[in-house]
């Protein structure tokens, strides 16, 4: 797919996805395994019935081979995500807390292990809404930029990577208009 010339210069929600892929989740191995080295570790031992903890990209592989079932985070469930959706449209400038790279944790998730999820579906829809919502406070907060002060906490990374080129450029522009209203004074 071929990006828009303003989203070229950063990074695409395939390599975020990429980088989430390193997070540590937990699963329940239907398989045994000794511990096993790779760059980023040691992980195992793995003993059925037991939980392990493993990172996103081995979950996804083992559960491709349906050697394991991916234990959903504690923020993956229709509940939680109601409260959070809840919290977004009460308050209108303040983002709800969410881990850092949900979006990308979650799609990865909905994509390989719909199965291993209570709902699958509505916490879809729900992470939709909860996207659109937060989308809506970006735009909106993007149009009160002040460049001296800016507090962007509670931004997940696909959400930051989404704002950043035209972050960049709203910066940029006020900067020199700042520079020039000092020049004329």
């Amino acid at each position: 797919m071929a990006l828009p010339p303003a989203l070229r210069g950063s990074v695409t929600p395939q390599e975020l996805e990429m980088i989430a892929s390193q997070q540590v989740i937990e699963i329940i191995p239907l398989i045994a395994m000794e511990k096993t080295a790779f760059i980023s570790g040691a992980y195992g031992p793995l003993r059925p019935p037991n939980k392990s903890k493993i990172p996103l990209w081995m979950a996804v592989n083992l559960k491709q081979k349906k050697k394991c079932h991916i234990v959903p985070p504690r923020w993956l469930n229709v509940e939680f995500l109601q409260g959070r959706l809840d919290l977004e449209n009460s308050d209108s400038r303040a983002f709800c807390e969410l881990p850092f790279r949900f979006a990308e944790i979650a799609k990865v998730i909905i994509d390989i292990a719909s199965d291993d999820l209570e709902n699958p579906d509505q916490i879809r829809s729900l992470l939709k809404d909860l996207r659109e919502a937060r989308q809506a406070k970006c735009r909106a907060g993007l149009g009160q930029i002040d460049h001296s002060e800016l507090s962007l906490s509670n931004l997940g990374s696909m959400e930051i990577n989404e704002i950043r080129p035209v972050f960049v450029q709203s910066m940029n522009i006020l900067s020199k208009l700042a520079r020039s209203n000092t020049l004329e004074a």
